[in-house]
């Protein structure tokens, strides 16, 4: 997906940032060619300001989204879920963040879904960042209560992760 859209911006870099800002948030594009939360609309200008482009920058992204049946479907279906990694301790759960040294590694969310289940803690959410959105990339698992040490023991030993922090 990432490459077809990046095809489509390749020599319109404010654009770019205009659609990572999107996928990044989870905002879709209206019918109207407005960008939207579910039916909230985030103004333009707020977005463009967010970014440091011109709110005319949004506009024509938008307008090149509605012209272009593929970029329509993905702006038109594109979702924000909960992330629940800041409020996790608040609500009594675990979290646990996986740095790989290859994000795009086979396998790392299975070994470490694996590890977790094996250890007898119930994963409550995992998301993973997408690599070709993201610089630094992190997989991160909320987990049902705390997480041992003997657990992040076994994390560090998985192939393809760099790193662990609990908190």
């Amino acid at each position: 997906m990432w490459s077809i859209i990046q095809e489509k911006f390749k020599n319109h870099p404010a654009q770019e940032k205009v659609i990572r800002l999107l996928l990044e948030r989870g905002f879709q594009v209206n019918e109207q060619g407005r960008v939207v939360s579910g039916s909230i609309e985030i103004p333009h200008t707020q977005i463009a300001n967010e970014i440091a482009v011109d709110r005319r920058v949004v506009d024509s992204t938008c307008e090149t989204i509605m012209k272009d049946k593929t970029l329509l479907q993905i702006f038109r279906n594109v979702r924000t879920m909960p992330f629940l990694r800041e409020v996790a301790p608040l609500l009594g759960l675990g979290v646990i963040v996986i740095a790989p040294d290859n994000a795009a590694r086979k396998g790392l969310l299975g070994a470490v879904a694996t590890a977790v289940a094996e250890h007898g803690i119930i994963i409550r959410q995992a998301v993973s960042d997408d690599p070709y959105l993201t610089e630094e990339p992190k997989l991160t698992i909320i987990t049902e209560g705390k997480v041992s040490g003997e657990l992040v023991n076994t994390l560090t030993g998985i192939k393809g992760v760099k790193s662990v922090t609990v908190y």
